[in-house]
Order: C-alpha cells, then sequence, then structure tokens
C-alpha cells in the first residue's frame, strides 16, 4: 500500500510540475529506480518517499501548482517540503533538493541543476545517471550506497561515468566496489 501511495504521489507531483511548465528533476530513490528499470524492472527496489530537485526561486510557483494536489510547504529541520495538509507527515512528503546548492553545509559538491534532466519511461524527469550517481556518491549514507549497488549490478555505472566523477566521490565508488552488500 505504501508503494501505491509514493508511485502515484510522484506521479501527480511531476504532472503537476509539467502542467505549470516548471523545471525540476526527480531525484533520490525514484530516480534510482526509473535507471535501474530501464534495464531490468525486476531489479527496482521501492522507495518511501519522493525527493525533487527544484531552483530555489521557483519555489512560490512549485507551492501554487502543489496547491490543487492538497500539498502545502513547510520546513523541518532546514528541509523544504510539501506535506498533506490534512495528514502533514514529514516522512510521507515531497522533499525538496535545491539544484546548485548544497544538500548540507559539509557537502563539498553541490546538487546539479535541473537542466541536468531527461523524460523516464514513467513520464516523469529524472536527474541524468552521471549527476545522480555523484548525488548518492556525495550523500553516502547506507541507503545511498545500497542505491549504487543497485546501478553497479545492473551495469548502469561504466567507466565512463566513473572517468568523469571528481577523485573524491570515485574514491567513495571504489570502496562500495570493494565491499558490497
Amino acid at each position: 500500500m505504501a508503494v501505491n501511495r509514493v508511485e502515484r504521489l510522484l506521479r501527480k507531483v511531476g504532472k503537476a510540475l509539467d502542467a505549470a511548465r516548471i523545471p525540476y528533476a526527480i531525484v533520490g530513490g525514484n530516480a534510482v529506480a526509473a535507471w535501474v528499470a530501464t534495464v531490468d524492472d525486476g531489479a527496482v527496489r521501492a522507495t518511501k518517499g519522493v525527493d525533487v530537485l527544484l531552483r530555489r526561486p521557483d519555489l512560490p510557483a512549485v507551492a501554487a501548482a502543489f496547491r490543487p494536489l492538497g500539498l502545502v510547504p513547510i520546513e523541518v529541520l532546514g528541509v523544504t517540503m510539501f506535506v498533506d495538509r490534512r495528514r502533514p507527515n514529514p516522512k510521507t512528503g515531497v522533499h525538496v533538493v535545491f539544484a546548485k546548492e548544497r544538500v548540507r553545509p559539509e557537502y563539498t559538491h553541490p546538487a546539479p541543476d535541473v537542466t541536468k534532466a531527461v523524460r523516464a519511461k514513467t513520464g516523469f524527469l529524472v536527474t541524468d545517471l552521471p549527476a545522480l550517481v555523484m548525488m548518492k556518491l556525495q550523500s553516502f549514507r547506507r541507503i545511498d550506497q545500497v542505491h549504487i549497488e543497485d546501478l553497479l549490478s545492473v551495469a548502469l555505472i561504466d567507466s565512463t561515468l566513473v572517468r568523469k566523477l571528481p577523485s573524491d566521490l570515485a574514491a567513495r565508488l571504489r570502496q562500495i566496489r570493494e565491499t558490497p552488500g
């Protein structure tokens, strides 16, 4: 049931942003799932939330586009998100990552721009694969490492992509490859 809720929310969010002509890219676990599905639908891992890359100046337009969906903006611990106004649970909201800004102060690399987006076969825009891999390696939580393992398992991370990585992120990728699971 939770997986269906996330998929419905993801589709509604993508449709609303497309209709409003607001540049965006889905990031996080849903972007990983979209990329993995291009190779092997059976290898797709469910994710519990929706993460969207947006430009900060577009936030008022996003709020207007999401209002008819029943989503209202809030900020929790410095994270901007949109939650259901009837059941405002941050865990089930739409989490915003701001384009060209560092997600956390200690990060050495900013998030990509929304121009790094491609249309997934599911219909919504997702960040391109190199930008997604960089974001996952930058965050480097256990779930991010698992997502990198998912991309590796279907051979989406190749030597061309690896050569484009900054040295600190390439080292993290090596670490994952050397200690899988």
